[in-house]
């Protein structure tokens, strides 16, 4: 292990306050030689999953940490001037228990807490310290502000305090410290005595000291965006002499500069790796924490689900036939071998609940692809008239969590989400996180606004980066448009402007509630995740990580969606009831009425949701739809990527252009899109038709085209050609096939989804 390791760091996450890219910090940990790094963010532990699994990736010892808010007196006291300020004290955890215990603190801090910042206060700590490991804090921290105000004795008290609680004297924390003061030299002239008095508190209390750098951006060269990114913070701008500053210090410092900084104290570089070598958390993923669906007595879920669907294939099916028979034995037989009996029943009870209390809503996703669904009443699609594949919502080979998006009206999704809420436990349920970043254009108007240039200047240079596709990086936008390349090229300010705004770009910058996610667990959340308040103003409570993490971490993702069009549709049903006294069943609306199509044809869209923008409607008067299949294969086109394929469908369907096919076999797949391979499912049935995989197996090879790997690239497109010339085909004729589908694999859409 390296000498030394970083114990006080900031990523992004500290938000608008921490400039380093998680990702970034760890590659340049393991450039300098180290092989063990901390994340201590501000008050929160917004990216501590993604830090932990980017570091092992790299072969880094992630520790996970924080730094809290102490409050000056209690948590829950509120006095302006004296509890405005909290202290600083950097928490890292040591295992499992000590994770736990820093999810406990953070959450509480900001659910209970909550003046100014997020605030724990020494009661709390006292009772969740098991497991951690507390530095004294950087010149914000208690003791070395005591320090600074001549109040030695209160200093050397709460130094002692901090030994009674978690020294070795303790029988409860075992033999090694947990305990340290922390030294810091980022040659700020008051916090030389400071790094003298706690050497002094070391030798007086017999206390370890420790060696950190207070890291809130990567490189020396980051001193510049950083201060940039301080005054976004404080609605400051650069020139002003009063605006908050680090330093030049703050970066990521070598093992060398750390150890020549702290020379005489080699002990402080020393316990740098004790600390480390005593933090051996070990987190689990892929363990899945779904609530148990509480059904009658005499059942399990799984037998009450078989008896739901039964009862509900009798409905669907008039006639049910051994092929609809087949395809529902199949898909509960592979739900039950996944574990998600009761996950169905949850969507089954959600979407149940919305019917009784007339909330509109809609399925989207690859959930249309289930028979289950289609007889639980979740979809109103027949997957097997529709063909739709089963394994592109469920899947025993990859076994990942199905994915349900519901779309309810959006002035009733509350009572949605309280629902689950009253059912599930309040304490199991919340929203999930958000992070806004800075995308291409506002980190350049941001930046603007700060250096001080003229708003005509700025607005101009934004205006270069074209709206169009969204999430356009600076980078992209100076290839795509030459006048913003001249700009860059032959104006210094606007040189600076660019270039300081490609430093901010994508960091993160505020936390919000994403717009449809919710998780719901098995135990408290609190148990697996951060929590906190959407807002001061909001009692939404919503998780501190965000959709990724939650996932690997096994808990269950739901997507509610609020849409305005269900709610703009359910009012005018009711207005055609009041108006004309006819009631209007959405649900059984025909499918084929022509006189729809003939309005669709016409380009009267305004309203429909997805259809009503301008080159949508444009392309819908063109290909005038005469049927369900071609709105759905419209749909799916118009995105980038496929959108090129647009004229070759519509040319195609009105026999202004021959439709062929590589090989007759594809015939069936591609006909009702008129040879133009449109959907994901397509591919499905393409690599089981010429290659002979299963459909679980073409799904795997769907995902591996779209993440373009090269590696895996090379293995699939082997296994396929192996697969073809098994079955007949040519290895000429494969490899022509698997260059068909292998961009469309990236783009096509999910059928089931459209």
């Amino acid at each position: 292990m390296s000498q030394f390791t970083h114990l006080h760091v900031h990523s992004e996450y500290s938000l608008l306050d921490g400039l380093a890219r998680i990702k970034d910090l760890i590659a340049r940990t393991k450039e300098l030689g180290m092989d063990a790094l901390a994340l201590t963010d501000h008050g929160a532990m917004y990216g501590a999953i993604e830090f932990y699994l980017a570091a092992q990736e790299q072969g880094i010892k992630p520790i996970i940490g924080c730094e809290v808010y102490m409050a000056r007196r209690r948590m829950h006291q509120r006095v302006p001037k004296k509890d405005a300020k909290p202290h600083h004290l950097t928490l890292l955890a040591m295992d499992l228990q000590g994770y736990r215990n820093l999810i406990q603190l953070s959450t509480r801090a900001h659910l209970e807490g909550y003046y100014y910042k997020p605030r724990i206060d020494k009661e709390l700590l006292a009772q969740h310290s098991e497991g951690l490991i507390v530095l004294s804090g950087c010149r914000s921290g208690e003791i070395p502000r005591l320090i600074r105000e001549g109040q030695l004795e209160e200093a050397r008290r709460v130094a002692a305090w901090f030994k009674e609680l978690l020294g070795p004297d303790n029988p409860s924390t075992g033999s090694g410290h947990r305990f340290y003061l922390e030294l810091q030299e980022h040659g700020e002239e008051d916090m030389v005595a400071v790094n003298r008095e706690l050497l002094a508190m070391s030798r007086e209390l017999d206390l370890p000291v420790v060696a950190t750098n207070d890291v809130h951006y990567l490189l020396p060269t980051d001193v510049h965006p950083h201060e940039v990114l301080l005054c976004i913070q404080t609605n400051t701008v650069i020139s002003d002499p009063n605006r908050l500053r680090y330093g030049e210090t703050f970066y990521l410092r070598s093992p060398q500069e750390m150890a020549a900084l702290f020379a005489e104290v080699p002990e402080a570089i020393a316990n740098t790796r004790a600390i480390a070598e005593a933090c051996n958390l070990q987190l689990e993923f892929g363990h899945l924490h779904l609530p148990e669906f509480e059904v009658p007595e005499g059942y399990t879920p799984h037998t009450y689900l078989t008896e739901l669907c039964q009862k509900g294939l009798r409905e669907r099916y008039p006639v049910v036939t051994p092929e609809v028979e087949e395809r529902l034995r199949y898909e509960l037989k592979v739900i039950e071998e996944t574990g998600f009996s009761s996950y169905m029943l949850m969507v089954w009870d959600i979407v149940r609940y919305a019917r009784q209390r007339g909330i509109l809503y809609g399925v989207r996703g690859s959930a249309a692809g289930s028979i289950v669904s289609y007889c639980l009443g979740i979809t109103d699609i027949d997957p097997l008239a529709t063909g739709l594949a089963f394994e592109r919502f469920l899947n025993v080979e990859r076994r990942q969590m199905p994915d349900v998006d519901m779309d309810f009206a959006d002035n009733r999704r509350a009572e949605m989400i309280e629902y689950v809420a009253q059912k599930y436990g309040r304490e199991r349920v919340a929203q999930i996180i958000t992070f806004g970043t800075l995308g291409a254009r506002a980190a350049i108007r941001d930046v603007g606004r700060v250096l001080g240039y003229p708003l005509g200047l700025v607005d101009r240079v934004a205006k270069q980066v074209p709206a169009l596709p969204v999430g356009l990086t600076i980078d992209q936008a100076l290839e795509r448009s030459r006048s913003l390349r001249e700009m860059y090229e032959k104006d210094d300010a606007v040189r600076e402007l660019i270039d300081t705004a490609k430093s901010l770009e994508g960091v993160a910058r505020h936390a919000s509630t994403h717009a449809a996610g919710v998780v719901i667990s098995r135990d408290p959340l609190v148990e697996h995740v951060p929590l906190q308040r959407a807002s001061r103003s909001d009692s939404t409570i919503m998780t501190q990580y965000s959709m990724e993490p939650l996932e690997k971490l096994g808990l269950l993702k739901m997507d509610f969606l609020g849409l305005a069009n269900l709610t703009i549709l359910g009012r005018a049903v009711e207005i055609i009831k009041e108006t004309r006294g006819v009631e209007i069943d959405l649900r059984r609306l025909p499918l084929d009425d022509p006189k729809t199509f003939q309005m669709l044809g016409q380009g009267e869209t305004t309203g429909i949701f997805q259809l009503e923008g301008a080159g949508m409607r444009r392309y819908i008067q063109e290909l005038k739809p005469s049927s369900l299949s071609d709105l759905t294969a419209m749909i799916s086109l118009y995105r980038p990527g496929p959108m090129s394929h647009i004229p070759t469908f519509i040319r195609a369907k009105h026999g202004q252009i021959p439709v062929t096919y590589l090989h007759p076999a594809l015939e069936p797949i591609l006909k009702e899109t008129y040879g133009v391979i449109v959907y994901q499912e397509q591919v499905l049935f393409i690599a089981q038709a010429i290659a002979g995989y299963t459909l679980g197996q073409a799904d795997i090879l769907r995902r591996a085209m779209g993440k373009k790997k090269p590696e895996e690239m090379k293995r699939e497109r082997d296994h396929f050609i192996a697969g073809a010339k098994a079955r007949g085909f040519s290895e000429e004729l494969a490899t022509e096939i698997f260059e068909l589908i292998e961009p469309f694999a990236g783009y096509a859409f999910n059928k089931a989804h459209a």
